[in-house]
């Protein structure tokens, strides 16, 4: 009788030992579960790290270490723990959606996609399905960096414009040369409201190199109809050759430019130049680059204005948690002096600032918002206002990208522009209204 109760008390004791490690277990599973959704990938991984001896097999446990594993960069001990989680249940759709991320973080760019293709065969939410789409375009992208590739797009787009010319809504202007005679501008010189129509497409090619440079160049077109205000109508043309370096985080690239723009079916302005750019990828979620631009300025009927344009800046982005809401912003400063002796008065200093944001607020649809400010002081006292001319000008964008298939996208968005000037001549407001549509292919 006493060694069955010393029997008992045994198995009650161990019985404890087992309900306290399972407790314990617990807790740890609970605890990286929590700094997980907090986003404290490394401390979640350091706390179930030195348990995958004893634990490895409980599909909880392997889930959660091989989510850790991956948000810190330990792919391939990412791939190992969601291996085990599919092996106890092949039909885990959240682990394999997550081994096809790994497997992309590793360059397995082919048994990523074949991951990802299960995935949405399994049957997801839509949402997750759209998701799923993105990751497999990047990985496409991934993909083009090793294979020439030609990208093109065409597009139309319908709006309307309160002031086509981008001119003063005063009609009468005093001229201080004159002694503050009042001088009546004709039509052409005040604002016109007109409803347009544009075309435009283009075409990209990037050619590889090596494993770290690429070769690119392109050709882009647009033209613009106004409905009756004809003789605003505009067009341009561009194009561009440059070489792109990728060096780990780093991206190098330069490129020469060349654009030529029209008025009313004329000639207007040619622009050629160079632009050369460094953008550093701090993690998926943060970027910065810096940047150089030149670019020679001729104007085919007033060549007084003729200048040379400098312009350098920076810019940043960064993803919340998530990647469906992005940040961005930049900075810029430089300047555009006429070569012409005399005519100082037509070039000036710049410097400004850009802020955005976009947001994925439906599977297939993003909001976005922009902001602008530019500062420009002219090179000399204008002769016919005496006085230096400074301008303060304000952009500001909103609109929606929707996507309702692969490769087509529709934008209505706003555009108001106010331009400020201590000359009333230069004085103006802009608003446009407009829907895009795009084809890329």
């Amino acid at each position: 009788m006493k060694k069955t109760k010393n029997t008992i008390r045994i198995a009650l004791l161990a019985a404890g030992f087992l309900a306290a490690s399972a407790v314990q277990a617990d807790a740890v599973i609970d605890n990286a579960r929590a700094l997980l959704d907090k986003g404290d990938a490394k401390a979640a991984y350091v706390i179930l790290e030195p348990l995958e001896t004893e634990r490895a097999g409980n599909p909880d446990y392997d889930f959660l270490l091989g989510l850790a594993a991956l948000e810190t960069g330990k792919n391939t001990n990412a791939v190992f723990a969601f291996e085990r989680v599919l092996a106890v249940d092949p039909n885990h759709v959240r682990a394999r959606a997550e081994i096809a991320r790994a497997y992309a973080a590793l360059g397995e760019t082919k048994t990523a996609k074949q991951e990802f293709e299960t995935v949405k065969k399994q049957g997801v939410p839509p949402e997750v399905a759209v998701t799923i789409d993105r990751l497999l375009s990047a990985i496409e992208r991934v993909e083009d960096e090793g294979r020439t590739t030609v990208r093109g797009y065409v597009e139309g787009t319908f709006g309307h414009d309160t002031n086509v010319n981008s001119a003063t809504a005063d009609r009468n202007v005093a001229v201080p040369l004159f002694g503050g005679a009042i001088f009546t501008l004709d039509p052409g010189g005040t604002r016109r409201s007109d409803t347009f129509t544009s075309v435009g497409g283009g075409l990209n090619l990037r050619k590889p190199l090596d494993k770290e440079w690429a070769f690119t160049a392109g050709l882009n077109g647009n033209k613009r109809m106004n409905t009756d205000v004809d003789i605003f109508d505009t067009g341009s043309a561009d194009a561009y050759v440059g070489v792109i370096r990728t060096y780990g985080k780093d991206v190098f690239s330069a490129a020469l430019q060349y654009n030529q723009f029209w008025v009313d079916n004329d000639r207007y302005r040619e622009a050629a130049g160079f632009t050369a750019q460094w953008q550093h990828n701090y993690d998926a979620r943060n970027q910065a680059s810096l940047y150089v631009q030149y670019s020679d300025l001729r104007y085919m009927s007033q060549e007084v204005r003729n200048a040379d344009r400098f312009v350098i800046g920076a810019n940043f982005a960064h993803a919340l948690k998530g990647f469906k809401t992005v940040f961005y912003g930049g900075a810029y400063i430089g300047d555009e002096p006429t070569r012409k002796d005399g005519f100082e008065y037509l070039g000036h200093s710049l410097y400004g600032a850009r802020v955005g944001a976009q947001h994925e607020f439906h599977r297939d649809a993003k909001a976005f918002v922009n902001l602008g400010y530019e500062h420009r002081r002219y090179g000399g006292e204008d002769p016919f206002f005496l006085k230096t001319r400074t301008d303060n000008q304000w952009n500001f964008g909103a609109g929606v990208v929707w996507t309702p298939a692969k490769d087509w996208r529709v934008t209505p968005q706003f555009q108001y522009t106010d331009a400020q000037s201590n000359i009333a001549l230069n004085r103006y407001r802009r608003e446009v209204l407009s829907v895009t549509v795009r084809r890329e292919f």
